[in-house]
């Protein structure tokens, strides 16, 4: 138990609710599938949200279920009420990351921009943030912010409806506006034909994409640490990198599962790590890399012909027409100008800067 992180757990409760329902067909918020998550990464201790309650009468009782804290803030005018609940999070916030050292993660519930400040402070004084909040009401200045992001809606147990994110009428902001009085239905949408107004489609989530992603982060790990990447260091970077990112929105179970797929198609290799559990993850050393290498040295051949020169300029276009699913990238080299110089290095190739071409020359070497 002494290895576990401590969670403490701040929900704006408001922002959620809101969200959720304006953007998942009217559907009531649930804090099920965000403890399931907090479970996978800690022990929460600190259990608290914030809201005028004559507001969320039913999600009261779910709450008090789950062993919420709820912090009650008086009903006042319009976004006055809603800043001072936001400011007492704050304050409180801070004063438990002062008063509570062994607290090591602090999770804000919330898609509103305001408490970026917050995360800020609190990353200042070495916690680790997590945010949570609903996708389409959640600001795009929160979740780089924070040490990684959960969004709501692709958590496991939450069901989002195919025309989640239309309704009948505009969305409301994240963080404004009066919650709806409990017991009044949701406002049914418009007769507006569907045709004018699509749902908002997922983003397609590309593996090729993510093959990059990890070779390049692979290769500036290396690059930068005389230390062995680790499976465990590696998603700690990707996550610095992309707070949001996760590997179930690939179809990946777990990241285990992942860097297996990737291993699988030679985009990196895996070995024993310091703990199990924990492999160690590298670039090949050859496999694609030395047929990349190859397949460079005879396009500069077919090019150059004899005693002559192939430039770098336009020269990529050609290996593509020889080999269309090309890329530097997947092989972990952040340019083609980086891949050349390997090349060059490996002896594939010489490789030399011409003040006339104004461009580099490529030619096969020679022995």
């Amino acid at each position: 138990m002494d290895q576990e992180d401590r969670i403490a757990l701040f929900l704006d409760y408001e922002n959620l609710a809101l969200g959720v329902r304006d953007h998942h067909g009217g559907r009531a918020f649930d804090l099920r599938p965000i403890a399931d998550a907090l479970a996978e990464r800690g022990r929460v201790v600190v259990r608290r949200a914030y809201a005028d309650w004559s507001y969320f009468d039913e999600d009261r009782r779910m709450l008090t279920r789950s062993h919420v804290e709820l912090i009650e803030i008086p009903q006042r005018m319009g976004a006055s009420r809603k800043n001072a609940a936001d400011i007492k999070m704050a304050v409180d916030a801070v004063e438990l990351a002062f008063e509570r050292e062994y607290i090591s993660t602090f999770v804000i519930g919330t898609g509103d921009s305001d408490f970026t400040p917050l995360v800020h402070k609190l990353r200042e004084l070495n916690k680790r943030v997590i945010g949570v909040g609903v996708e389409n009401s959640t600001s795009a200045l929160l979740p780089p912010a924070c040490d990684e992001f959960l969004f709501y809606d692709r958590l496991e147990g939450v069901e989002v409806p195919p025309a989640a994110g239309r309704r009948g009428r505009a969305a409301r902001p994240a963080g404004t506006g009066a919650p709806l009085p409990a017991g009044r239905p949701a406002e049914p949408p418009t007769e507006q034909p569907v045709e004018t107004a699509p749902a908002a489609e997922e983003p397609a989530r590309d593996v090729d994409t993510l093959s990059v992603l990890v070779a390049q982060t692979v290769a500036g790990m290396q690059g930068s640490s005389s230390g062995e990447v680790t499976a465990s260091g590696l998603k700690r970077t990707l996550l610095r990198k992309d707070p949001t990112f996760s590997e179930s929105d690939y179809g990946f179970r777990t990241f285990g599962e992942l860097l297996r797929h990737l291993a699988g198609h030679n985009v990196i290799e895996l070995a024993a790590g310091p703990a199990k559990g924990d492999p160690e993850v590298s670039l090949p050393e050859r496999g694609d890399r030395e047929v990349a290498f190859a397949l460079l040295r005879s396009v500069v051949v077919d090019l150059a012909g004899e005693g002559g020169a192939a430039a770098l300029s336009g020269l990529k276009d050609q290996l593509r027409r020889a080999r269309p699913d090309f890329s530097e990238k997947k092989l972990g080299y952040r340019s083609f100008l980086q891949f050349c110089k390997a090349a060059a290095t490996s002896g594939a190739v010489e490789l030399r800067w011409s003040a006339e071409a104004e461009d580099y020359l490529l030619t096969p070497h020679t022995a």
